[in-house]
């Protein structure tokens, strides 16, 4: 779906001459690369999932796009999400899965709210302070501002073609932000140990003084805006 739908809206695009494009990449493309990341940092190398490859091989078509004869009329800007999580912080706009969740933030939220008695934490041998894993975990309204921070680069240049990190450039492990959530919400939440999942690694955490220097573009929120935001959103689904 993400390959071939790609290719068919890329072909649509240069047929009506709709020649701008801001790509929802991912940092799980950097693969095995060291933290911290650059935009630099090598890319494609021990990747571990299939959607991880889509988005690497999204990023190659768009690459050839832009050297192509008709790249010098394309303005292509790829984003490299780190971790999004929490809600907008009006508590009207959030993630609340009515089934099993998969992505950590509505988890911790059920097992908040009692609709799950615990959550496993994947791993907690990892070479980290604490034994699990690293991530940058970046706020959603600081995503949707780098969006448009990447949307006045897009339009004010002719040709353009760019990879940006959307990351905090602080990593902070899987129990930080489960204790940092105990706090805000005055409520422990209860975690099981679990095996490691395959394709995990220790950590990854962004470098972002590309975006900063192009884009004038950094993140604002904080681990406990995280926490404090998705805590508000859930309160109001209850």
């Amino acid at each position: 779906n993400n390959v071939n739908g790609s290719i068919n809206l890329f072909q649509v695009m240069a047929k009506y001459d709709c020649k701008n494009i801001i790509f929802s990449s991912s940092a799980s493309i950097y693969g095995s690369s060291i933290s911290p990341l650059s935009e630099s940092s090598e890319i494609g190398i021990g990747i571990t999932n299939p959607y991880s490859r889509t988005k690497f091989m999204i990023e190659q078509i768009l690459f050839d796009i832009s050297k192509s004869n008709d790249g010098c009329n394309w303005r292509i800007i790829n984003l490299r999400y780190f971790n999004p999580v929490s809600a907008h912080s009006s508590g009207l706009i959030g993630e609340n899965p009515n089934g099993i969740p998969n992505n950590i933030m509505p988890i911790i939220s059920q097992v908040m709210v009692g609709k799950i008695d615990s959550m496993c934490i994947f791993g907690n041998d990892y070479d980290t302070l604490d034994g699990t894993c690293i991530r940058d975990f970046i706020h959603i309204e600081d995503l949707a501002s780098g969006h448009v921070a990447a949307l006045n680069k897009l339009f004010s240049a002719t040709t353009i073609y760019e990879n940006y990190n959307l990351g905090t450039g602080t990593g902070y492990s899987v129990k930080e932000l489960i204790d940092t959530m105990s706090i805000v919400c005055g409520k422990k939440i209860k975690c099981t140990n679990a095996p490691r999942r395959t394709g995990d690694i220790d950590q990854m955490f962004a470098l972002t003084n590309k975006a900063k220097i192009d884009l004038n573009w950094v993140a604002k929120k904080s681990i406990v805006d995280i926490c404090r935001d998705q805590y508000n959103y859930i309160n109001k689904q209850i």
